[in-house]
């Protein structure tokens, strides 16, 4: 199976890298807050708490400061990075001309573990005579003092050992030709602006008054952790056998060994499984969410636990754990991870319940609280109470996460942790990459923004969003700007179009081309997203009065011939499948942070683009998409759409060829561009730029 890794590459790049200068030394303790050029508002960061920001192996990440000084002389600023292992590196901001006093750079990092960085601010002596000798020789101002200070600057500048011996040749010539009276003054402004000349100076400032920010970390994490497919399946459905009867027999692992190669096939690269436990007996709960389960219903897997086991065991209609061992090794083999839930909660007939009473909230009645989100009721399982035993708890479920890691688990999907304490999850994210810094572990975590966030920030590499229920193209323009700026410090986003919980409206009344619309979405805007089984046979008829699928596959099996519906073309398996290869082939796709939004005169057309330049990518090449999607699912739309071209640096006006990924069309563009999108047929077009010769 091909990978979608980056090709090896050095641990840091940077379009504006220079020639690393010695540290400067640590300012001695101010007496004021302000230093003498300050530094503020520096990105990445978190906004709350002691927490780090992160990135992802391969992710290019902006840097940016605040940085001024008064009067109109000219300053410089650098970002120093410092790799895991030690390696030194200098990048020389921009100024962003916005008039803010905003300066950035962009770095792709490749070496994971934790980085430190730190700003660093100086007045440019040279940019500052450099400004001023060309507005003042060309107005036959002051002239002589302008040559004799450029000269000096120039002779400073030579005397400098660090300099590469070319250099410092070319900078002892021009103080000379400052100083020689026979050098015309044309001579001397074409001196001025000389590109050697400036380059030498960008690479190598004059400093003065420098200014030295503080040191800050950076998390890096491996590839995964932000970039990938997700595929999710039970594994009691996939080979499971209906008799005549009406009786069904479970799958297995090892008949769900089976599927892994189509999944493969299909572009997945991280195949997630509900809990593999046994499945507690009282209160079993039927169809539909029912009360009334009959002899062959298999229950909820989240209503974990019973006589056979509990969170560190498999249900023994699955097999053993060797089985369990071998469907891991199987998924390998094809390339796909294995996520495993980590739900923290237990059925009624789970082994803590007799064991450790004191896990859970015991009513005033004597009974046992079950969870509810109301208006939802779980009568199947019991909450943990974490502040009865915390210790007790904590030393349980590192064992249990430590007892899958040993089984082959690198990621886990966790039920609702914004149930539990947020200290609990720093905690155990903490101790469990400590000893593992390759897992992951994803929020399922659809609850407020302030909670979602700390969540992310307190150690979840992934998270869950609001994806699902933003659909029309305000909304998506609002939620793609957010994580792909407000957020992108410290939350990965991963895009799942369904769950077996969640079938949102738009989906159940946009018919098939809401299901190409959503997923075209989720797989071009996001580095990470996820599908559920059945998205691709168009499973759309919810219970009534519940947001989510009848006939719930959460309480029975779901037998699905999907090679039967894709060999009679009734399958979205081939436009997943083209989807997926769309993202392995366009390294753009695989970045977070660089979403640009563009705009159209339809309120149904949403515009964007991403754009990874030629120094980041893989290929050498800059890769640029335009994704144009029609997020009304029941109408044909026309529209012009217009492009801020810039961001992939073509000049406004100009034409430029976009292919399109899906179709194979391919036209001539320009900034400003007439499209006509069929929901039922072409709802989306993702169009690759073709840079002209």
């Amino acid at each position: 199976m091909a990978s979608n890794k980056l090709s090896p590459a050095p641990s840091c790049r940077s379009t504006t890298q220079i020639p690393l200068r010695p540290a400067l030394p640590w300012q001695p303790e101010r007496d004021t807050a302000a230093q003498r050029i300050p530094l503020t508002h520096e990105t990445p960061t978190v906004p709350w708490g002691d927490y780090a920001p992160t990135a992802f192996a391969g992710e290019v990440v902006p840097f940016t400061v605040t940085a001024f000084r008064e009067g109109h002389d000219l300053i410089g600023v650098h970002l120093r990075l410092t790799s895991p292992t030690g390696v030194e590196s200098l990048h020389r901001m921009r100024p962003l001309r916005d008039g803010f006093d905003r300066w950035r750079t962009e770095v792709a990092l490749h070496e994971t573990g934790t980085w430190r960085f730190r700003f660093e601010s100086f007045a440019d002596d040279f940019a500052t005579w450099q400004h001023a000798a060309h507005i003042k020789i060309a107005a036959g101002v002051d002239v002589d003092v302008m040559r004799e200070s450029g000269a000096r600057l120039c002779d400073r500048a030579a005397k400098e050992r660090t300099r590469p011996t070319a250099d410092r040749r070319m900078l002892t010539a021009a103080a000379e030709t400052l100083r020689d009276a026979d050098t015309e003054i044309s001579d001397v402004l074409a001196l001025v602006e000389a590109p050697a000349l400036t380059q030498s100076f960008r690479e190598r400032p004059l400093m003065s008054l420098t200014s030295i920010g503080d040191d800050r970390k950076l998390l890096v994490e491996r590839e995964r952790a932000g970039v990938g497919a997700w595929y999710e399946f039970f594994p009691r459905s996939e080979g499971a056998r209906r008799f005549k009867d009406g009786r069904i027999k479970s799958g297995t692992f090892r008949t769900a060994m089976k599927r892994l190669p189509e999944v493969a096939a299909m572009g997945f690269d991280v195949v997630y499984l509900p809990p593999i436990h046994p499945i507690g007996t009282i209160n079993r709960k039927g169809p539909n969410n029912t009360l009334t389960p009959g002899p062959g219903d298999p229950g909820s897997p989240w209503a974990i636990g019973s006589a056979a086991g509990g969170h560190d065991a498999v249900h023994p209609d699955l097999g053993t754990l060797a089985d369990f061992r071998a469907f891991v090794r199987a998924a390998r083999a094809e390339g796909l991870e294995i996520a495993l839930d980590l739900a923290l909660q237990a059925a009624p007939d789970h082994p803590w319940v007799s064991a450790h009473p004191e896990w859970f909230t015991t009513l005033p009645d004597g009974s046992i609280a079950y969870a509810e989100n109301p208006p939802k009721k779980y009568q199947d399982i019991y909450p943990i109470n974490f502040d009865n035993d915390p210790e007790g708890i904590r030393v349980e479920v590192l064992r249990i996460v430590r007892h899958w890691i040993a089984q082959g688990v690198s990621i886990f999907r966790v039920d609702n942790p914004h149930t539990k304490p947020l200290q609990f999850w720093e905690w155990l994210i903490a101790t469990v990459t400590a000893e593992n810094p390759d897992v992951i572990f994803l929020a399922e975590a659809f609850t407020r923004p302030a909670v979602m966030q700390s969540l992310a920030a307190a150690g979840f590499q992934q998270s869950y969003t609001y994806f699902t229920w933003r659909n029309t193209k305000e909304q998506l323009e609002e939620f793609l700007t957010d994580i792909s700026t407000n957020t992108a410090d410290f939350l990965r986003p991963n895009l799942f179009v369904n769950t077996p919980d969640i079938l949102t409206e738009y989906l159940q009344f946009g018919g098939r081309p809401a299901y190409r619309i959503r997923a075209a979405i989720a797989a071009t805007a996001a580095p990470v997203y996820g599908v559920y089984a059945g998205y691709e046979l168009y499973e759309n008829v919810a219970r009534p009065g519940a947001e989510e699928n009848i006939d719930n596959e959460k309480y029975e099996y779901k037998t699905r011939d999907f090679a039967a519906a894709e060999a009679a073309g009734d399958s979205l398996a081939p436009y997943l499948r083209r989807l997926n290869e769309i993202r392995r082939e366009h390294p753009a796709l695989r970045q977070l942070r660089n979403v640009s939004m563009h705009w159209s005169d339809d309120d149904a057309i949403l515009v964007y683009s991403k754009h990874l330049a030629a120094e980041f990518s893989p290929t050498g090449q800059a890769d640029t998409l335009i994704i144009v999607v029609n997020t009304d699912p029941h109408s044909v739309r026309e529209t012009m759409v217009h492009l801020d071209t810039r961001v992939w640096g073509v000049t406004p006006g100009d034409a430029f060829d976009v292919h399109d990924l899906l179709t194979g069309a391919v036209w001539t563009w320009a900034d400003h561009n007439f499209v006509r999108l069929d929901a039922f047929h072409e709802p989306v077009h993702i169009l690759h730029v073709r840079t002209r010769a």
